[in-house]
Parts: structure tokens; sequence; C-alpha cells
């Protein structure tokens, strides 16, 4: 199956400041682990994520229009879907280390894992790219507001979309790669399979005729904040898929 090329610079990364050893340090180190512990204040993936989704957790302003570079994204109406596909902490035990995402395809989720035994979930759309192909890769290339360029197969259904393969997309809203996009490689190789937004935001939690793994604008640019380049990624099989 075609899937859209597409061509991006690698962002910058950054190495954490070296830190000194003390006895307060240790201290302090004993109170995070109790922290981990107790109260789900976990610590993996990128500094200065946004809180995590627990009792108290805003949906009306996490899922609110907002300003996004450029563009004003519009509101999701989050509460016409299942409560299951909002962002939210769950249990989850898949045996993957923290900081790993896990795609189910079959059942239209995402997990961030948190610890051996929460995750980070969020509800997905998934495109029939999304279910052709499965397996472990990274994340290796991290996009904001991409430019999509269709598969071939799409330009020959649909010939008028050609003007989009020398050029591609621009971004925007109604750009069929939303707001971000995370690129997945094994080794050297672009495995094609993409993570990103949507500019449909009913096909979450549905399976629809194109695309990879669609988030909702608020949802990506979450996830996005949180995952670093290099992070393992598992997209499962339908003989996997979570219970």
């Amino acid at each position: 199956m075609a899937i859209p090329d597409f061509s991006s610079n690698l962002p910058a990364t950054h190495e954490p400041p070296e830190m000194s050893v003390s006895r307060r340090a240790l201290m302090m180190g004993g109170l995070s682990a109790l922290c981990l512990s107790l109260t789900g204040c976990y610590t993996v993936g990128l500094p200065d994520q946004p809180p995590l989704p627990d009792e108290t957790f805003d949906y009306e302003l996490a899922y609110a229009a907002r300003k996004d570079g450029d563009f004003e994204l519009p509101a999701i109406n989050y509460k016409s879907f299942d409560r299951r596909f909002w962002r939210q902490v769950v249990d989850y035990k898949s045996g993957e280390r923290p900081g790993t995402v896990v795609v189910d395809p079959y059942n239209a989720f995402l997990y961030w894992i948190l610890t051996p035994s929460k995750a980070l979930r969020y509800g997905v759309g998934v495109g029939k790219a999304g279910f052709a192909w499965s397996g472990d890769a990274q994340i290796r290339v991290k996009r904001e507001w991409p430019i999509w360029r269709p598969p071939l197969e799409m330009i020959e259904r649909k010939p008028a979309l050609m003007k989009y393969w020398e050029n591609g997309f621009e971004p925007g809203l109604k750009n069929p790669l939303g707001a971000r996009a995370m690129d997945l490689w094994q080794g050297s190789r672009d495995t094609l399979y993409r993570i990103h937004g949507t500019n449909d935001p009913a096909s979450i939690g549905k399976n629809v005729s194109s695309g990879c793994i669609r988030m909702w604008h608020q949802d990506v640019i979450d996830l996005f904040s949180r995952v670093p380049l290099r992070t393992k990624v598992v997209v499962l099989g339908k003989q996997e898929e979570a219970s």
C-alpha cells in the first residue's frame, strides 16, 4: 500500500543539565519515588509536560478552542463521544517500559506508558494504513503543522490530487495530518506509518477510509509535548490487541 512520503528536519534535542548529588538531593529523590507510588505524579518523557488527567481534570479547558501557532483550533465536542475516548490515565499492563507508546488500532486506543501498571490513554481513529503495518519502531521525526502529500493510489482514484504531490498540501486546519505528525522508523528505514492529527474530529473511535492513526488536535498536541525523539512505539497486530 502506498502511503504519503513526507519530508522534515529533525528537531533539536536538549540534554538535561548535570545535577550534583548531595544528602539533601538523595532525600528528595526518595520523596519523589514515594510521590510516584502514592500520588501518580509520573516522570517519563519530556520536561515541562502538561498535567496528567485526574479526578479534577478540566476537560472543558483541555478540549476548548485555542490558538496554536498561526492557526485557531476549534473546540472538540468531546461530550458527544464515549468517555473512554477522552484523554485519561487508566490501569494498563503491557510489559513495555515506561515512556513507550503502544498503539492498539483494533480498539482505537493509543497508550503512553507511565508505570508498569498505568498509562495515559487517548482515543484514535484508524485509517486503512493503520491496519497495514504492525511491529516496533521509533519516533524519528516530529513535525508541527506538517505538509501532506497524497499516496499514489489515492491520486489514481482522484487525479485532481496530483497537484499536491510535488509541493504538498499546505499546513492548516484542512490538512489531513492536522496539527502534528510523528513519523515512525525502524533503524534507517521509514515505515511510512504516522501518528497524526485529523481534520475530521468525528472520526475518533472509528475506522476510516484513509490515513494511519488519527488523534484530535488537542490530543496529538498533548502527546507531542510528552514524547521525545527515539521514543519506542509498539503497534499491536490483530492477535495482540489489548483487552
